[in-house]
Order: C-alpha cells, then structure tokens, then sequence
C-alpha cells in the first residue's frame, strides 16, 4: 500500500497563552494536511485561532502541544538557528498591515528577505526587479512606500514574499486593508503565483476572497474543520 506524502502536516496542535492569571487556549486541536501547490483559506472568525495557526504553520509561533511537519520535517525539532534558515528559503509571509520599511524604497523593500542568502549584489537586483515586473511596478522601484496606494504596498509585500522563489507562500489578510476592486486584483495575483507552482495558504474572513482557492479549512473555537 502507497502511503499519501503531504507537504504540510499538522498533527495535534494546541497553543495556550497565559494572560495574567488566565489561561487562553488560541489553539485547542488542529489536525489537517495540505498538498504541495494548493491554494488554501483558512476561514474563521476574529479570535477563532486562525492568525496563531498561521504564525504555527510559519515557524514563527512554537505550540504548546503538537506537531508541524513540512517535508517530513519537524519545525519545533529544529533549533532557532535551522528554523530561520528554514523560514528564508521555504517560506514567503505576505501581512496584512503590508510591514514596508517606510525609509526604503520599493526596490530597496523587496531585497530585505535576501540580505542573509549570501547572493551578490547584481543577483539580488536581477532577482528583485524580476519580480517588481511579475507585480506590475517596474515603473516605481524607486519610490518610498508612502508614496504608493494601498494596492500597491500590497503588491511589494506581495513581491518581497516572493523574492527568494519559495514554495510555500502565507498571506495573513491580504486583502482586508483594500478596495474590492483592488482586493481582486491582488486575488488573481495570488492565483497566478499558485498556478505557476506556489502553495499558497491564506487566512482570510472574506467569502469572496475565500472563493479564490481551492479548498477551504475552517478554524472556530480553535478547531479546524477541513
């Protein structure tokens, strides 16, 4: 019998915090699996454990209980050091609230996540305004971010994710802080990127957003319901 290999695994995860003298359950129990170029939502809530499951899935948030395969591999069996190294060459992290460096242009912006690849600087800005042609802004290298619409902080957010080339790409609302006509553009972005290979897992409480991907995994009361 063949046995089914997933990209993502998640196995009996939980995540309490402590608040004061309370405990807080985010995460309750999860356990779901997620294949190698997928387009997911994760749909719930405000406060149903979706942004903690995301931060999880991401290596960026350790769980009280539970595991993260990726590749078979085990993200809190590794150490700091292995996760970072993990997160800069698997991951991309697309936020909500965009996290420009308001200081730097957009050029400047999207070359961040490559500063510990050890490339060389023709490399970087090959690699860089290779993408800011993919998201339509090779007019506006060279602006600051505050001098850029919505729509297209997300679009450099949504370049510098995708920089360094990884296969797995979390986006955290990133349609929640735009227009709807805006929201679907950067929608069939996103569609585009996983057409073209990327697995993409996005947390959002939009339905018509949510309809963008393939499969929807449902989080409430810090359940998942696949």
């Amino acid at each position: 019998m063949i046995q089914t290999c997933h990209l993502i695994e998640i196995k009996d995860l939980g995540k309490t915090y402590i608040t004061g003298n309370t405990l807080v359950t985010a995460i309750d129990h999860m356990d779901f699996s997620i294949d190698d170029q997928e387009f997911v939502s994760i749909m719930g809530q405000s406060g149903s454990g979706k942004s903690t499951l995301l931060s999880s899935l991401g290596a960026l948030n350790r769980p009280t209980r539970g595991q993260v395969l990726v590749d078979s591999l085990d993200l809190y069996g590794l150490t700091n050091e292995q996760r970072a190294d993990f997160r800069s060459e698997y991951m991309g992290f697309i936020f909500q609230s965009f996290q420009l460096i308001p200081y730097l242009t957009v050029l400047e912006n999207i070359k961040l996540p490559m500063a510990v690849t050890g490339r060389t600087k023709k490399a970087k800005n090959e690699m860089a305004r290779e993408v800011i042609e993919r998201v339509g802004l090779g007019a506006k290298s060279s602006r600051l971010p505050d001098q850029l619409s919505g729509g297209e902080q997300e679009r450099v957010a949504i370049a510098r994710a995708i920089v360094n080339k990884p296969p797995i790409i979390l986006a955290d609302e990133p349609t929640g802080n735009l227009d709807s006509a805006t929201a679907r553009e950067i929608m069939e972005l996103l569609k585009s990127l996983n057409d073209d290979g990327h697995t993409i897992i996005m947390v959002t409480h939009n339905a018509r957003m949510a309809k963008y991907a393939s499969r929807t995994i449902r989080v409430r009361d810090g359940k998942s319901y696949a």
